[in-house]
């Protein structure tokens, strides 16, 4: 069966909380996560559609926080990392992390692994670990072996991603997250949008629909739960520009 592609998103509405993905939405991919380059004006620009929407602006992301805030200066944004295991309002105020107990052996079975193929990027996680085998796709077997036989135990659950799979904390994902925020004041009653590109993203489309908003999908067309899409990471630049003026 065919798949549906979706429009463009309308300009930005200043009723809407916007919600955004970083990898692959704000940020180009890169081979490897510290290997990415962040455009010189995204500071300024999630600034200014702070202003606009009178603070209505998150992250949502599967990267830990500290690892977010090596790359993006998060001060005054609702922020969610490690795929809403971690999360911390506009204020500075951090909610708790629920670590699962079988993390500490699911590092040592993760590293292990990373032993066989030197080449594959281990991302530990305060909640999870996450493996990636862009630089050695003849892994991904093995990898999805081990993942998948670890998500078994008690605690985790296995996320698919683009060249990527990862153990979270289950209950822990971007849609939990989104909810999460709309549930603050600041939120509270606007029309949630969120934006991103990986199956990752797809609970957050689903959640926002859930409450009157709706996803917006970055990338080729796919089956999603997003009702728009845009083309790239630069057509993502493009539509929160116009939405900033």
């Amino acid at each position: 069966m065919p798949i549906t592609d979706l429009s463009p998103p309308p300009p930005l509405a200043p009723d809407v909380a916007l919600f955004l993905d970083f990898d692959g939405t704000l940020v180009e991919l890169a081979e490897a996560p510290d290997a990415i380059s962040v455009p010189h004006h995204l500071p300024r620009l999630l600034t200014r559609l702070g202003e606009r929407l009178d603070g209505r602006i998150g992250i949502i992301s599967g990267r830990a926080l500290a690892d977010l805030e090596r790359h993006l200066d998060c001060r005054g944004f609702a922020v969610s990392g490690s795929h809403g295991a971690e999360l911390r309002l506009g204020d500075g105020t951090s909610l708790p992390v629920e670590t699962p107990e079988s993390l500490s052996a699911a590092r040592i079975a993760v590293r292990a692994l990373a032993t066989r193929f030197p080449l594959l990027i281990v991302e530990e996680k305060p909640a999870g670990i996450a493996v990636h085998y862009r630089r050695v796709p003849e892994a991904q077997d093995a990898v999805i072996a081990l993942m998948t036989e670890l998500a078994e135990g008690d605690g985790f659950v296995l996320q698919r991603g683009k060249m990527v799979a990862e153990l979270r904390p289950r209950g822990a994902d971007k849609g939990a997250a989104l909810r999460r925020l709309m549930r603050e004041p600041k939120f509270a009653g606007a029309r949630p949008l969120f934006v991103g590109d990986d199956l990752t993203d797809e609970d957050a489309f689903a959640a926002a629909a859930s409450i009157n908003g709706a996803g917006i999908l970055v990338g080729p067309p796919r089956k999603t739960a997003a009702r728009w899409r845009l083309a790239d990471v630069a057509a993502v630049a493009a539509w929160l520009e116009e939405g900033a003026r």
